[in-house]
This record gives C-alpha cells, structure tokens and sequence, in this order.
C-alpha cells in the first residue's frame, strides 16, 4: 500500500536511520563537469599514468565507474590533484567514447577478452624475416584483429640484412597492407626508423609483434627513448619478454603516437565475428548479398564464388579472404 503521495515533501518523508553512520547511498552520481581531460600512457597494477594538458600525473579509478576500466590509449576525466608532483593521486571519474578497441583473446578456446589498446588508428605487424623465424599464421592473425578492429595494418619486417622478404611479401601482395622493410644496420643509422615514421604520422599506432622481433628496438628509434631490449635463444627461437605493459610514447615531433605492447606467443581469436572482417574486402563485400544467412563465405553456398566469377573481383582476394577466415578455425602452430 503506498503510505505517502507521488510528491511528497521532505517532511513526509520517513528515512531509516544508517546504523554505520555514513551517508545513505543513492543512485546519483556527480557530473564531474569540471574534470580535466587526459590521455592515458600506460597502467600499472591498479595505477594509471596519464597526460593531462603538458605533465603527467598518478590516477586510480573511481568507484562509481564499477567493471569499466580504462587502458592504454583511452581518452578520460580526471579531478583531483593534477599537479603531477610526487605522491599525489588522482581519480578517473568518466571513460569517454571509444573510436576503436584492439583485442585478443590468450587462445581461441578462451572467452575472456583482453582490450590491448583504445582509440588506435593503425596496427603496426612487427616480425622479423629471420631469428626468429617469420610466424605467417600470427601475422594472419593478428590482420584479422586489426580488420575487425576497423584498424589500418602496416606490416613491418626487420633483419632483412639476415634473409629477403620477396616470399613472405608476395603472400600478402593481394591484401594491399602496406609495408616497410628494415635491416639492423638501418636501424642504427636512423634510415630505417625515419622510413616507418613517415607512416605513422597524425596516427595513433599500436606495435604488436612476438618476443625477439626487434619491435621495442624499433620503438626506442622512433620516439628516441629507451626500454629494456632482450634477445633470442639459441635453442629455442623464441625472444624473451623485455616489455611487460603496453605504453603510450609521442614521436618526437608530436605529429603522432606509438604504442609499444608486450610481446606476444599467440593471438586469439575466440571474439572475433567473422562477419565483420569482411568490411576490410571491399570490392568482395557486395558480393555477400547473396549468401545463405550467417555464412562463413568458406562453403558450397557461398555467393562470393560467383562474384568472383563473374569478373567482379581478383580471385586471389577471396583467396585471401578465406585464408585470414580459416586462421579462426586453426591454431598457430597447426
């Protein structure tokens, strides 16, 4: 039975007494419309460091955000002490809008996604042409997150001083991905690190690549700073982990910025929808209007053969189309 009217007064009102004696919680929450806007670089067990205007400062997330959390590249609000001094926190009260999320699953039979980076323009594939060994299946990969990301991909080979990279380049001819090989002689003189910033201007860049690649050298040159590098074992091929959380590092003349991530084993796919990768093929695209609902485009129904037939389209771009598709369905070591 309701005891009091549709507006009642405060007067009429009867409020239960907080035994613990701190406020009554309430659904509202603060606005926050004098927050300042910042950047964030990188996190750090529970700790966010972002650019806020020229200086950056030490943030946590506020309560009131719940579940959502912010990663490297998110743009936020932030109040509180924004001096930047040492020992001073602040608190990230609003994650804005996103334009675009990068992500991975560990393994493709792992539902729990893993945001790598927000708000990037371009993915930036590193592998090395040798020691270690090109990984075709990862960079196949790591194209189909970048597609579903709505990411521009920009392959990056280095150590082309140790093998050619005529073969791996001819396999992705027909996707059109832009390129830029490297030797490590290059990479010493800056020839090599000034050829790749030219296409990483006014873009926001994600770095992925497997241990070993030479990927953080290759950042260290670009932004003319220095993390840890490691190298390879003689035994095993593999590289070792030198970089432990993604960071946010601005070229040295603002006019972009890169994205240095962990080195990577494996790229996941459990969270891609296959539909989606096929926005990156447009001239395969319009050809899908006839195919049976949820198709893979890899089936005896598929309307994409006919297309293609039909002279709509290279051959060779549904092959590739297929081969990203079929990444989903195998492993990398397959």
């Amino acid at each position: 039975m309701r005891r009091y009217g549709k507006n009642p007064d405060e007067d009429d009102v009867r409020v239960r007494p907080n035994r613990k004696g701190n406020r009554p919680r309430t659904n509202i929450r603060p606005k926050h419309e004098d927050a300042a806007e910042g950047f964030v670089l990188t996190v750090d067990r529970g700790r966010l460091h972002v650019l806020v205007e020229d200086r950056t400062i030490v943030a946590m997330k506020a309560r009131e955000l719940g579940r959502k959390g912010a990663v490297v590249g998110d743009r936020v609000a932030v109040v509180g002490d924004l001096s930047g001094a040492k020992d001073t926190l602040a608190r990230i009260v609003r994650v804005e809008g996103r334009s675009s999320v990068l992500r991975r699953t560990a393994d493709d039979d792992d539902p729990y996604e893993r945001v790598v980076v927000a708000n990037a323009d371009q993915l930036a594939i590193v592998t090395a042409l040798a020691d270690p060994e090109p990984r075709p299946r990862l960079i196949d990969r790591c194209l189909v997150a970048a597609y579903d990301a709505g990411l521009e991909p920009l392959l990056v080979l280095t150590k082309s001083d140790l093998a050619s990279a005529d073969k791996l380049l001819e396999s992705y001819g027909t996707l059109g991905v832009r390129h830029v090989v490297t030797s490590r002689e290059e990479l010493a003189d800056g020839g090599a690190a000034e050829r790749v910033r030219e296409q990483l201007t006014g873009r926001v860049t994600a770095f992925v690549g497997h241990s070993g690649v030479g990927k953080t050298t290759l950042v260290n040159a670009l932004v003319e700073r220095q993390r840890a590098t490691g190298h390879v074992n003689a035994v095993t091929g593999r590289g070792r982990h030198t970089t432990t959380s993604a960071l946010a590092l601005p070229l040295p003349d603002g006019s972009g910025w890169v994205i240095d991530t962990p080195g990577v084993r494996s790229f996941g796919l459990n969270h891609i929808d296959p539909s989606r990768v096929i926005h990156a093929f447009p001239d395969l695209e319009p050809g899908t209007e006839g195919c049976p609902r949820a198709c893979s485009h890899d089936e005896q129904d598929c309307a994409l053969d006919q297309w293609v037939a039909d002279g709509h389209a290279d051959p060779q771009r549904l092959y590739s189309l297929r081969r990203l598709l079929a990444t989903r369905e195998r492993r990398e070591g397959d």
